[in-house]
């Protein structure tokens, strides 16, 4: 008796058996997976840049005059300035603005870029 409760100890402690690898590696896959390919322009723009460029775009809040962050509703400025430049700018940052190269994939910069660009009034 002392030897099978022993050896349930012993399960326990090496995380309850053969299938709980396969536990583990499918949820840190999913975890690493998911944000990568369902977060969409919107979300991230909410989530990352509506802190300074506000929730429009417009940079009307306390800590968007505070850094600076700039207007992306301006049609002046939007006509004037490159996808290239957008993207470079989400990706290594730009003046106070932090960069994002780390943090979200090519394809994500690429779809805030896009998303940047329907903000134009």
């Amino acid at each position: 008796m002392k030897a099978i409760a022993q050896r349930g100890l012993l399960l326990a402690a090496i995380g309850f058996g053969p299938f709980s690898w396969f536990y583990a590696a499918h949820t840190t896959l999913q975890k690493r997976d998911a944000p990568q390919t369902s977060r969409d322009a919107k979300l991230l723009f909410a989530d990352h840049c509506a802190t300074c460029h506000g929730k429009d775009g417009r940079a009307k809040t306390f800590k968007a005059k505070f850094n600076h962050a700039r207007n992306l509703t301006d049609g002046t400025w939007q006509a004037g300035v490159t996808d290239e430049r957008l993207f470079n700018s989400i990706t290594n940052g730009r003046g106070k603005m932090p960069a994002f190269g780390k943090k979200f994939s090519e394809a994500e910069t690429s779809r805030l870029v896009a998303y940047v660009r329907q903000l134009k009034k």
